[in-house]
């Protein structure tokens, strides 16, 4: 067994985690964390193994992946509240979902089927082979490098047609990408109201649905979208001065067709707001709209880009359009989480074919992301990466993820070789030459 000695608030926050699982195996929760951070190549779970040096007990590892995926939302839960400590200066809470496919190969994948691939690459094949994952992610403003998504957990979405392949002892039954997000969301935002804190969600226009927004504006989360151009908007209902029987109106009369406000060259004003780590000035027109979908009155915010108006919703009306833009543009970061969690962390390499196997994958390597990220919340970035190492690098650039996840690496390994000598007795000789095996060890 590799005994990595991992920092002391990295075993605490696994700890933590690992309490909901049963107690004679919830050790081998942080080993199988430790066997994916060091491991290489191709990541396969064999991999993670190999890295954790418990090749010897391989079964038992396998059958523990499976206790992990059954408990994915407990885990969740917890790790949520672990971001509590960062999240004590903000009164809003930003959440952010979105789904995002994995590749499978095999005819004996559960839960596996096609789907369309919103990247399709060089190959140009609009569906793939897999499983599609709703992901929940808590959005953050670091005070040095700018938005950070931290994800949370995730729904595995099957489609209906494929539900019939999972063997009926798993219990599953069909919900879809807009029941699974509200879910997600809903649960979120209950433990984080407990805690006092007000909750928004921002999420593409494929979520603008009722199965998504209705649930969610009844918990009393304020929903940021983008709308369609042809969203079927009306103005607000006129001012009764008569009473009349029946209930009051909750729709205008007239409708609303955006692309005739955008195309117009009048009333167009200018904010300047933070977007993508930058400040810039967007011209927008912003209006109080009605629509079906969201019950009631909207606050519409059209915005005026280089390849077209962009036209986007906030169910608060009473949200200032910086708000919005802002909001929207955070939501970037959860795209970023897909980015890392695949070429970072290997998420879809793992194929492994039992149902909650595949859940438990998943987890592992979005719950790395964010603990990585807790690891390094309050390091410089001087003490995350060496730019001396690149130096046509641009200094001022942010760490990355995959710079992180260098970082504490070697910080483990530090605390591995110091564990048995302190470092202050080392010849000097020796002690270059350790730092240099670290750098070959942690750059290959």
């Amino acid at each position: 067994m590799a005994w990595y000695q991992a920092p002391r608030e990295w075993e605490d926050r696994v700890h933590w985690l690992a309490q909901t699982l049963h107690g004679r195996s919830r050790w081998r929760f942080s080993l199988v964390l430790l066997g994916a951070l060091f491991a290489g190549g191709r990541r396969v779970v064999a991999s993670w193994i190999r890295a954790a040096g418990v090749s010897h007990d391989f079964q038992d590892f396998y059958f523990f992946l499976q206790s992990v995926g059954r408990r994915w939302k407990e885990l969740g839960s917890r790790l949520l509240i672990l971001l509590l400590p960062i999240l004590k200066d903000q009164q809003r809470v930003l959440l952010a979902i979105d789904d995002s496919p994995t590749k499978r190969y095999g005819p004996c994948v559960q839960g596996a089927g096609i789907h369309h691939d919103p990247t399709p690459g060089p190959s140009g094949n609009a569906f793939c082979y897999g499983h599609v994952w709703v992901t929940l992610a808590v959005i953050v403003r670091h005070q040095w490098w700018g938005t950070i998504g931290l994800p949370i957990c995730s729904w595995l979405y099957v489609r209906k047609q494929d539900v019939a392949k999972i063997p009926k002892r798993f219990g599953w039954t069909f919900q879809t990408k807009l029941q699974q997000a509200a879910d997600l969301v809903i649960r979120a935002a209950k433990l984080l109201q407990h805690h006092g804190k007000q909750v928004w969600c921002v999420a593409d226009g494929a979520y603008a649905k009722r199965p998504f927004v209705q649930p969610l504006l009844k918990q009393g989360i304020t929903l940021v979208g983008r709308l369609r151009k042809d969203s079927a908007l009306f103005d607000l209902p006129p001012v009764e001065t008569k009473k009349r029987r029946g209930r009051k109106r909750k729709y205008g009369l007239n409708r609303i067709c955006l692309a005739k406000r955008a195309a117009h060259r009048h009333g167009w004003q200018e904010v300047t707001c933070m977007v993508y780590g930058k400040e810039v000035a967007k011209q927008f027109k912003t209006f109080l709209a009605t629509h079906r979908t969201f019950g009631g009155a909207i606050r519409v915010v059209i915005v005026q880009e280089k390849t077209g108006s962009q036209f986007f919703f906030c169910t608060d009306v009473n949200a200032s359009v910086r708000e919005i833009i802002e909001t929207f543009a955070d939501r970037s970061a959860i795209e970023q989480v897909f980015h890392d969690v695949k070429e970072v962390w290997g998420s879809g390499q793992q194929q492994v074919r039992n149902l909650w196997t595949n859940i438990a994958c998943w987890h592992v390597n979005l719950w790395l992301h964010t603990l990585t990220e807790l690891w390094a919340w309050e390091r410089a970035a001087v003490a995350l990466v060496h730019r001396e190492d690149s130096p046509w690098d641009v200094a001022e650039r942010r760490p990355s993820h995959a710079d992180r996840r260098k970082a504490l690496q070697a910080a483990c390994l530090r605390n591995e070789f110091s564990r048995s000598l302190p470092p202050e007795q080392y010849p000097k000789k020796f002690r270059s030459l350790l730092q240099r095996l670290l750098r070959i060890t942690l750059s290959c």
